[in-house]
């Protein structure tokens, strides 16, 4: 099979814990032809989609992962290509955008993780305020005496974020009695002009942050993220180290309830946060832990998307045709 790779460049990926490297790697041992291309190699010529792209693979030896220059460019037909992996890591800005509007000219023709009218619509803080039932208490708002109003509901002590933003990058705590607390409002919303989400504290944070990865609606497995003794975040892009974890069953019981909205919305490839058996995020852009979940298993978990791949794409073509 041919699957294309819409992601960065590859001075971004860590061979150890990169889930596209994963992805890559084992579609390389199942016999699969993979492509990578950035998101401006993406167009549309006579209604179909195409890709300027260049053969990718992956070594044992560094460089683990290169780009086949030697073979020059290949202009693909999205349409012909097996599966489209969408792996390109936010912010979800003006480019992604235009991206995603472009690959609509190969929905339905070609298998796309994730569906981009899924990933139009699933703002990863805001998607979540869907399953208001498992969420913590949450306001989203752009107004300032709202917020503060928030704090002081749920007891002085909440966490604030931008919509925009991964990786924890602007995720605070607020106290009800912190002499900055007004000042990191008006950062974070720019003095009461862009919309920020404002989260009850929860407590079991400090115990860690569940990412639980979805495939196709069914747990994959998880991680849990422990934040550094001096942060509340817990991302291993801010400094957490990741452990060993287990599905609880109210969090198996949290994946089933949410599983078949995601599989209507085209969401596959998916990434849940879950603290104190709350969620808190829905990851949908470029999910990552697939690496570690797998080397805790003992099992390539990345090898099991492959092969959901290969039989999802077998089906499609077999409808399209």
């Amino acid at each position: 099979m041919r699957f294309v790779y819409v992601m960065d460049t590859l001075d971004r990926v860590n061979p150890q814990k990169d889930t596209s490297f994963a992805f890559i790697r084992a579609a390389q041992r199942r016999g699969h032809e993979s492509y990578h291309c950035l998101p401006r190699d993406l167009s549309v010529k006579g209604g179909d989609v195409y890709a300027t792209t260049l053969p990718v693979r992956i070594f044992d030896e560094h460089p683990h992962i290169a780009l086949q220059r030697e073979q020059g460019k290949v202009e693909l037909n999205l349409s012909e290509v097996d599966a489209v992996f969408i792996r390109k890591d936010p912010p979800f800005d003006q480019a992604y955008l235009y991206a995603t509007l472009l690959l609509e000219h190969a929905r339905g023709k070609t298998l796309i993780i994730n569906d981009p009218r899924g990933l139009r619509d699933a703002n990863e803080k805001l998607y979540a305020m869907n399953f208001s039932e498992w969420t913590p208490q949450t306001i989203v708002t752009a107004d300032r005496d709202q917020i503060h109003s928030f704090v002081a509901h749920v007891g002085g002590l909440a966490v604030i974020k931008p919509l925009d933003a991964a990786g924890g990058t602007g995720v605070i705590q607020l106290r009800k009695d912190d002499k900055n607390v007004r000042a990191i409002v008006d950062l974070l919303t720019n003095e009461g002009e862009r919309l920020a989400m404002v989260q009850a504290f929860l407590p079991a944070v400090t115990v860690g942050d569940k990412r639980v990865l979805l495939m196709d609606g069914e747990p994959l497995g998880a991680i849990l993220r422990v934040p550094r003794g001096d942060d509340i975040r817990s991302n291993i892009h801010a400094g957490g180290s990741v452990v060993p974890t287990d599905l609880t069953p109210r969090e198996l019981e949290l994946v089933r309830s949410i599983a078949p909205r995601l599989k209507e919305d085209g969401l596959f490839f998916v990434g849940l946060d879950v603290i104190g058996e709350h969620l808190t995020e829905v990851n949908v852009t470029s999910p990552t832990g697939i690496q570690e979940l797998s080397r805790f298993l003992g099992v390539d978990k990345a090898e099991s998307v492959i092969e959901w791949t290969e039989r999802r794409a077998k089906e499609l073509k077999a409808v399209a045709s």
